[in-house]
């Protein structure tokens, strides 16, 4: 077991500390490679997974490419967030604290904001995608108070049912982020084997309609020209990597719990990669399934779903992808942003007030608009993002490792007035010039071309996560190196 951290009475009435921002103390780092393994398991077996994976089909790769892109994707993220989990389990500290290192004391609250965003738009997805599971519920269990709800108008692209629905199934959501995370616990235990299941059915549908595997193994991709694969291939494996950009910078707000860092190693080593690539497959098996039998690529379960003919199996797996796709949410959605608002003002914003503000901006995004085509899923969504968040992670690495040399003085992390700055400017310079050459790329990408860039820009856009960590990553070390030697 790491450093069990224990902080003054002096430190505890600082603005920056509160309970929920404090280093977790030894009897509570309990978790196993296996904890740390069900963790990544509960998180990566859920409907944007089976999503992103099918998008790429519907992209025009085959099964192979889209499997290979996806396995790729999350070994090279698996390393930022083995290296970010360092501290968390060695110190004991979640995210806005091991930020407050890099970026000063005041100045974590950006990084902050920015992975807190992020995660409320994931939150907003997830909901939209809970709440249209239960629209489609309701659908066939209550036809008639769907019709009628459809029939009092829409709203911003959506009918008046599906915004209710929608609701409902935030309420749900926040429901459990009031009472507590501990409340669902025992969700999160089922809500993995419910989705492997409803995945199971479906890849068994798959087989008997598209007339067995081979049909589907055969399907070929749909590019004219190796230059036209790549140009499918680079963004899709940025996204990849730019799908668990988030938790690459929090996994200290979970790692805090590992017992040594052989557990949150290996645990992040077996859950990660082989349950992302293996539940990806699910989705690449199926969307190439309903190229044969519909001619045409269909990347929603939740639609897809509503094609089976038997009212039983849809509802049984409709009910599951709402038990899943909540305690998804809960573990992958809430627990950061409700630490990083919380970050904001430690003494005045809980767990369940941070919770709260999340829940609340997940609404205002229209998270339904994100996931109107591929296109904005991947090109606008996950590479935008990640070009935010690539440099933040590059910061983290660079202060951590090279600067400090895995050496942090926790006390001072909670104290206005110790040995971190209120504002750590290096680290801000690094961010600016490890976000700026992608910004172009992203307002091309985002307004479907309508605003005209170089040529430059648009070919180091579908590499964003990895520009802008290299950039910040060497800027930082740079800057950072010569202030020690002055």
């Amino acid at each position: 077991m790491d450093e069990g951290i224990h902080l003054s009475d002096e430190v505890r009435a600082s603005p920056l500390w509160n309970e929920d921002l404090s280093p977790t103390r030894p009897e509570q780092r309990t978790w196993t490679k296996w904890n740390v393994a069900a963790l990544w398991v509960g998180m990566s077996v859920c409907i944007p997974t089976y999503m992103l994976a099918a998008g790429m089909i519907q992209g025009g790769m085959n099964w192979w490419q889209a499997t290979l892109t996806i396995f790729l994707g999350n070994a090279i993220v698996l390393v930022p967030m083995v290296l970010n989990a360092h501290a968390g389990t060695r110190y004991g500290i979640p995210f806005p604290v091991l930020a407050r290192s890099a970026f000063g004391v005041h100045g974590s609250n950006v990084p902050c904001l920015m992975r807190a965003l992020v995660a409320c738009g994931w939150f907003g997805i997830q909901t939209w995608i809970g709440g249209s599971a239960v629209y489609g519920l309701h659908a066939i269990l209550t036809p008639g108070l769907v019709a009628w709800l459809d029939g009092l108008g829409a709203f911003s692209g959506i009918t008046a049912g599906q915004y209710v629905f929608f609701l409902i199934f935030w309420l749900i959501n926040m429901v459990f982020v009031w009472i507590g995370t501990e409340s669902i616990r025992w969700l999160e235990v089922l809500a993995a084997p419910f989705l492997i299941g409803v995945g199971f059915l479906l890849m068994f549908w798959a087989w008997s309609k598209a007339g067995g595997a081979g049909p589907i193994f055969s399907e070929p991709d749909k590019f004219a020209t190796r230059g036209a694969f790549f140009a499918m291939f680079f963004p899709s494996l940025t996204a990849m990597v730019g799908y668990w950009a988030t938790l690459s910078l929090n996994i200290s707000d979970f790692s805090r719990y590992a017992k040594s860092q052989k557990d949150q190693i290996l645990g992040q080593t077996l859950g990660l990669p082989p349950t992302m690539t293996f539940y990806s497959f699910i989705g690449i098996f199926v969307t190439s399934a309903t190229l044969v039998i519909f001619g045409e690529a269909i990347w929603d379960p939740v639609k897809l779903l509503q094609k089976f003919d038997s009212p039983v199996i849809v509802i049984v797996s409709l009910f599951s992808l709402t038990v899943a796709t909540i305690s998804t949410n809960i573990a992958a959605n809430i627990v950061s942003p409700a630490n990083d608002f919380s970050n904001l003002s430690p003494k005045r914003i809980s767990f369940k007030t941070g919770g709260t503000i999340a829940g609340v901006i997940g609404i205002l995004i229209m998270p339904w608009k994100l996931l109107t085509d591929l296109g904005g899923y991947i090109f606008t969504w996950l590479i935008g993002y990640s070009a935010l968040l690539g440099p933040v992670a590059a910061i983290l690495i660079a202060d951590y490792f090279l600067i400090r040399r895995r050496n942090l003085n926790v006390a001072d992390l909670f104290r206005t007035d110790g040995e971190y700055r209120k504002w750590n400017v290096p680290a801000f310079v690094a961010l600016a010039v490890g976000i700026a050459p992608n910004v172009p790329g992203f307002l091309h990408a985002a307004t479907n071309g309508r605003i005209g860039v170089p040529e430059l820009f648009q070919s180091v856009y579908p590499f964003a996560w990895f520009v802008g960590f290299a950039i910040a990553f060497l800027v930082y070390v740079a800057i950072g190196r010569g202030r020690q030697e002055r």
